[in-house]
């Protein structure tokens, strides 16, 4: 949200905003890690495709049919002084040193794109991630395994309810996904995971409530009509393709691991946990040092 409100800021229209924030929590690299791991490859090459397609849609409707605010920031152009002459030279030899610092400090940055990845990125997701693991555990266990065949006689009634549970459930990309395999384990249409995994995190209580606040409530009401429209309809999609193709998602979902030796996994597995762990010593460390001072 607050990347949102930049973009407003500097001159970014309604339009874009709302496509930036249907398209981010899709297109991540950690939702299509995660796709690719939970769920099947069809699914994870669908799942960012159908998140681009419906942001860029509401955008577009937004900006024909939205109310644009009159009053704008000014561009960043427009804050920045002019450069006095004979600036030209010094400017290059500037840029000439920051190219030379930049390509000195490859390392470092690799390095620091390692801690984030490892570190920030991995407790920004790791909370939503094992509750969703949870929340699919408990799915398994306790679910028949034909709780939800229904649903493949009766796709889109299964995708409204899908969309139902998935507005008002406070859930994101990541922890939508395991959710998602486990219905589709007990048999929901691949339709219907498509549509909770679109809605779920773009609709959720606390984003409508930005959304109104940040734009106006005619936009709240483009956005919740455009995902509504286009993930049903990229939901009746996806069902059509694994019928063409005559893939069974019951059966293909989560076997992207078979590709990987059981020891990699299992390695992987521990790595993992270990990581986790260790961010959450280091984060409530941290907690408890700022509550101290």
């Amino acid at each position: 949200m607050p990347v949102v409100t930049g973009l407003k800021k500097q001159g970014a229209n309604d339009g874009a905003a709302l496509s930036f924030m249907i398209a981010t929590p899709e297109t991540g690299v950690d939702s299509i890690a995660v796709s690719w791991a939970m769920l099947d490859p069809v699914m994870t090459v669908f799942r960012p495709v159908a998140g681009f397609i419906t942001a860029v849609s509401t955008g577009i409707v937004q900006n024909f049919f939205g109310t644009q605010e009159l009053e704008r920031s000014a561009p960043m152009g427009a804050l920045l002084p002019m450069a006095p002459e004979g600036a030209d030279a010094a400017g290059s030899h500037a840029h000439a040193s920051a190219d030379a610092s930049r390509i000195s400090s490859l390392p470092r940055r690799i390095i620091d794109g390692m801690r984030y990845a490892y570190g920030n990125l991995l407790n920004d997701i790791q909370q939503p991630f094992l509750f969703g693991i949870l929340l699919a555990g408990l799915i398994t266990f306790f679910f028949p395994e034909d709780f939800t065949l229904w649903t493949n006689e009766y796709p889109l009634v299964a995708m409204l309810i899908m969309l139902g549970v998935g507005i008002p459930m406070y859930v994101c990309a990541t922890a939508s996904t395991p959710i998602a395999a486990a219905l589709i384990l007990k048999g929901l249409n691949p339709g219907a995971a498509l549509v909770f995994l679109l809605a779920g995190p773009a609709t959720n209580a606390a984003t409508m409530a930005v959304v109104k606040k940040l734009f106006n409530t005619r936009a709240l009401l483009i956005y919740l009509g455009m995902i509504t429209v286009c993930s049903l309809g990229m939901g009746l999609l996806v069902d059509l393709i694994y019928s063409t193709l005559n893939i069974n998602a019951q059966v293909v979902v989560g076997q992207a691991s078979a590709l990987i030796p059981q020891s990699v996994m299992l390695g992987s597995a521990v790595l993992l946990a270990g990581l986790m762990a260790a961010n959450w010593v280091k984060h409530t460390r941290l907690r408890r040092t700022q509550t101290a001072h």
